[in-house]
């Protein structure tokens, strides 16, 4: 018995030391990401979300900034107005111009600034911060956001390191977006119109739906008409059977 309890003390005692060799190891779990609305498709368009938590108990995060990879440029960055958010967008020019859907592109966004009016996102809380990007290149796997988040009390955290293959995750990693394959008919708005279909489909799902909801509405008050009229007809039934059995009790 008392080898038995030595025993688990000692492996609970490895478990705790264990998880702590763990905590101090590990990269911080909760930093800001980029990840696309469905699939970031190469030579697309995609809607993708910078997700900021707020990692401070004392502090809101007052501004973020994402850097627009330069080896990659995109042509156009157009973020989604957000309440509370102040958004500047800032485009470079380019060495070398860039060709979509015929045009020649000579400038491309660089980065883009979101600086809270308001109370900022508040600790215990994560943001999403929606941007329209497009094209995506075709010849890259993936693409690295460079960001820097600014709390209110001025403390700045910069999310900017490479994850480099077959290394550990770094402390303060960059946020990447991963690319998927070309979809297959060339189409960049293909996603748009399967959205639209589905839509289409659905409203037609409803008002059959509805039709036949109505349908079985107005066959339920017919036989509730109908069942009333015959309760009524039984009723009456009933009381002139009861008079004429009358008189004849009482002879």
């Amino acid at each position: 018995m008392k080898a038995s309890r030595i025993a688990t003390r000692v492996a609970a005692a490895a478990a705790v030391a264990g998880a702590g060799v763990l905590a101090l190891s590990s990269p911080a779990l909760a930093h800001v990401s980029v990840a696309a609305e469905g699939a970031a498709a190469k030579g697309g368009y995609a809607v993708v979300d910078f997700k900021v938590p707020n990692e401070r108990d004392d502090a809101s995060t007052a501004k973020l900034e994402v850097a627009f990879p330069a080896d990659h440029p995109l042509a156009s960055a157009m973020p989604e107005p957000i309440q509370g958010w102040k958004i500047v967008v800032t485009k470079a020019k380019l060495a070398k111009p860039l060709e979509v859907h015929g045009k020649q592109i000579s400038e491309a966004v660089s980065k883009i600034t979101w600086t809270a009016t308001g109370g900022g996102v508040q600790p215990g809380f994560f943001q999403k911060f929606p941007v329209s990007v497009g094209a995506l290149p075709e010849d890259a796997d993936e693409l690295v956001f460079k960001a820097i988040q600014t709390y209110s009390d001025k403390e700045v955290v910069r999310w900017i390191e490479v994850h480099e293959d077959g290394a550990e995750e770094p402390e303060n990693p960059a946020p990447v977006l991963t690319l998927t394959a070309p979809a297959k008919d060339g189409h960049h708005g293909a996603a748009a119109e399967d959205a639209s279909d589905k839509s289409d489909d659905a409203k037609a799902t409803a008002t059959t739906t509805a039709a036949g909801s109505d349908g079985s509405d107005t066959t339920a008050r017919v036989l509730g008409v109908v069942g009333i009229v015959v309760g009524a007809a039984g009723v009456a039934y009933g009381v002139l059977a009861g008079r004429r059995r009358t008189p004849a009790t009482e002879a």
